[in-house]
């Protein structure tokens, strides 16, 4: 069972875009958890476009649909599939365009183990937070994400990852 969740979360990426109305930007990371697994995660986004505009920049938002796979050893690897609205606020400019990010979602874990911490449950909210600079259809940036299960299960170890995350646009 748990070998085949690599393979249902990459079709599920594959044949998402596809399924799509609009167009899909799609995102590769790279980073560790506070723990120093090394994670490493393939995502897709469609925009839900601009939702008010300033003088300043503008507050955008995008659907980020997520495959995470934390390297450990055999008992400590972990996969994740996550799905999240993230709102942004894009800084005004006219080549690159500062911005920072903000979203809460939902992530499903294929054990509740990871690392030394027991998850509790599979299901995790994922909380995260993240800035860069988007540039001729390409950003790069920073993000911190924590996993929790808000105590709706004990234990609730929860986990973190800081990633350096690449998105290009088509």
């Amino acid at each position: 069972m748990t070998k085949l969740f690599p393979a249902a979360a990459l079709a599920a990426l594959i044949l998402g875009p596809a399924c799509a109305v609009q167009a899909a930007d799609v995102t590769f990371a790279i980073g560790q958890s506070g723990d120093s697994t090394m994670v490493y995660r393939v995502g897709t986004q469609f925009d839900f476009g601009t939702l008010r505009q300033y003088d300043s920049g503008r507050l955008t938002g995008y659907w980020d649909a997520g495959y995470t796979y934390w390297q450990g050893d055999e008992t400590a690897s972990n996969h994740s599939l996550s799905f999240i609205p993230v709102f942004v606020y894009e800084f005004a400019g006219d080549t690159v365009r500062p911005y920072v990010e903000a979203g809460i979602g939902l992530a499903a874990f294929s054990s509740t183990k990871l690392e030394d911490n027991e998850l509790g449950s599979s299901l995790q909210f994922e909380d995260r937070l993240g800035f860069g600079v988007r540039f001729a259809g390409q950003e790069v940036g920073l993000r911190a994400v924590h996993y929790s299960n808000a105590g709706l299960k004990k234990p609730n170890d929860g986990a973190e990852a800081y990633t350096l995350h690449y998105r290009l646009s088509f």
